[in-house]
């Protein structure tokens, strides 16, 4: 996919420091890390139409993590004094790592809020995992929330991108979180034919049907997507952008977080600058938390489209 995005922006964003016009690339520093992403693998229980990290059954480029192999980040947090507030945890499907609920503890422990990424499908619903997730909130219930994958209001809109039924396994996924008195949230996309408007009031509707606790005006609590068109062409950020687009580099998603994956084959995890860009080399700055508190250069289409134009962040 990213790939695919590169070659529509043909000449482009091939230079780290300089644009095809030769200008001044712009990049973005790490002045308030708040949030650290763990990519938990990417097998997921289903194949989504658009997944932006080709998460599936059998796409295992990115591993299983470990308890303990997440606990030495969250010591090196403490060590290098980051005021991180909050441990993420995405996929692929989390809920199909073995290790998931470990992992939240190790973080849960430390103080930190956890959020999880999930379609709250059958993985979630295991009664195992059910059991695990009792037990911690147990200690933490307003410590953790769940963000769930409702990838757009209507059913129809939803299963056509994650697959027949898949909307009713979610729904059902989401009364047991309410039922249990989890705290909730959603990230969703906006249709290309919709308005963002038009997306809240439909979401917002889904909420009231359901009684589910979720503002579907809070940006935070209802997080939305534009649809990820890979054919556009999108323009280079140089330095003279922040001016002209009256935007701050500490509004970019790298300003304030990073993330953690472990790929095939590899003998010890990575960080990336991003979690959009998980398969991109040059966006990984190293094995620890201290190689990667550098500066990220803006050297990809989706650091235009989804993060500088957009103001997309994974982040609440």
């Amino acid at each position: 996919m990213e790939d695919f995005a590169r070659t529509a922006n043909t000449g482009k964003f091939a230079d780290p420091f300089v644009t095809a016009k030769g200008e001044a690339r712009a990049s973005v520093a790490l002045t308030k890390p708040e949030t650290l992403w763990f990519n938990t693998g990417t097998l997921c229980n289903i194949t989504c139409a658009n997944c932006y990290i080709e998460s599936s059954p059998t796409n295992d480029a990115l591993v299983y993590l470990t308890r303990a192999e997440v606990e030495p980040y969250l010591d090196e947090i403490e060590t290098l004094g980051w005021p991180i507030r909050e441990i993420a945890f995405t996929g692929g499907e989390p809920f199909m790592n073995p290790e998931m609920a470990g992992m939240m503890e190790a973080a849960l422990e430390r103080g930190f809020d956890v959020l999880v990424l999930t379609n709250a499908m059958r993985p979630m619903m295991r009664k195992s995992v059910q059991k695990a997730l009792l037990g911690l909130a147990e200690r933490f219930r307003d410590k953790m929330t769940f963000r769930i994958s409702v990838d757009h209001w209507s059913e129809e809109l939803h299963n056509a991108e994650r697959g027949k039924d898949a909307f009713a396994r979610t729904l059902e996924g989401m009364a047991w979180l309410r039922d249990a008195g989890f705290p909730m949230a959603v990230a969703g996309r906006i249709a290309f034919h919709e308005s963002e408007a038009d997306a809240r009031a439909g979401y917002g509707r889904l909420y009231q049907e359901n009684n589910f606790n979720i503002d579907a005006q809070s940006p935070g609590q209802t997080v939305l997507f534009p649809e990820m068109d890979m054919s556009v062409e999108v323009p280079e950020i140089t330095t003279d952008c922040w001016g002209i687009l009256n935007k701050s580099p500490e509004d970019v998603m790298c300003a304030s977080s990073r993330m953690v994956v472990k790929r095939k084959g590899a003998t010890a995890p990575a960080v990336l600058a991003c979690t959009l860009l998980a398969y991109a080399p040059e966006f990984e700055l190293g094995t620890t938390l201290a190689d990667a508190s550098g500066p990220v250069q803006l050297n990809h289409p989706h650091c235009a489209k989804f993060c500088v134009l957009g103001g997309a962040s994974c982040s609440a």
